[in-house]
């Protein structure tokens, strides 16, 4: 059986998932450029691709991802989410300044987002005022990206794609 719904997106943040910010036992970082890029994991890179989705960066490294982050775990150049200046209603009622340009990124299509600072809030909008499959997904910023993490995305993209 084929889907009905068009490729889902996966908007993937950097900060937390990629690099994560807890422990101790990662590589010490070289003197050149970011102090925590040490902490990428290259097998990163090669199981993101494996998911049946389409990649969109959704950081605010924007285009940097691409020249700093891809190389290091094995991605190709990705689209990158723009991000609108900050109104007024920002963060208001708890909902995550990503949230509204990522739905309307989405532009109704299935998609998952990976972030370490997604909220109830955030879900319960996203459920709301999209009108296809979505999967916010928290991670846990102490650790970044676990097998764990990535075998709920893959049974919720496999579960999208099939539907």
């Amino acid at each position: 059986m084929t889907s009905s719904w068009p490729r889902p997106l996966l908007f993937l943040d950097v900060d937390g998932p990629l690099i994560p910010f807890g422990g101790t036992d990662y590589p010490v970082a070289s003197a050149e450029g970011h102090p925590l890029l040490a902490r990428l994991d290259p097998s990163h890179g090669p199981r993101l691709l494996a998911l049946p989705c389409d990649l969109v960066w959704a950081t605010t490294w924007g285009d940097e991802a691409n020249e700093v982050i891809a190389p290091r775990i094995g991605l190709p150049r990705l689209p990158v989410a723009d991000w609108p200046e900050p109104s007024e209603d920002e963060g208001r009622g708890g909902l995550h300044w990503k949230t509204r340009p990522l739905l309307a990124r989405a532009a109704g299509r299935p998609f998952a987002w990976v972030d370490d600072e997604i909220t109830p809030a955030d879900r319960a909008w996203a459920a709301t005022h999209h009108p296809a499959p979505v999967l916010l997904h928290r991670v846990e910023p102490r650790t970044g990206l676990t097998p764990d993490d990535f075998a709920v995305l893959a049974r919720w993209l496999g579960a999208v794609v099939v539907c």
